[in-house]
């Protein structure tokens, strides 16, 4: 049974950075690309980060680039995502996926197991 869990959410203000964590357990993390979505309230999800196996090749929105960071340590079956200057319209819940193959995808469709979700939460 795999098992994706999200942390490192909170409440904090405009400005701060916030880094999430993700832990996977159930398969062979390292074999598999991993990808960071959000859904904030009345909003589709959408991917905000992804990143290959290995972790050589990441995938940012352009709308997020320099401000999000995707990473992952193998070693730990870990994945991260960096968040800097946060925004209120970053406020969302933050889910981490593993994905289907090494190869990372820029479709929420993509990913086949999901964690429940981190909460992030804004303020100005």
């Amino acid at each position: 049974q795999v098992q994706v869990i999200e942390s490192g959410g909170g409440s904090v203000h405009a400005g701060d950075s916030l880094t999430l964590s993700c832990t996977v357990s159930g398969r062979v993390f390292r074999d598999y690309s991993m990808g960071w979505s959000r859904q904030a309230p009345g909003k589709e999800r959408e991917l905000v980060a992804a990143i290959t196996s290995v972790g050589r090749t990441t995938y940012i929105p352009k709308s997020l680039t320099g401000r999000f960071t995707i990473s992952r340590d193998n070693a730990k079956d870990t994945l991260y995502l960096q968040i800097n200057n946060l925004k209120p319209d970053d406020t969302a819940v933050y889910f981490c996926a593993s994905g289907r193959t090494a190869g990372y995808s820029e479709r929420v469709t993509a990913y086949d197991y999901w964690g429940q979700g981190t909460q992030v939460t804004v303020s100005s």
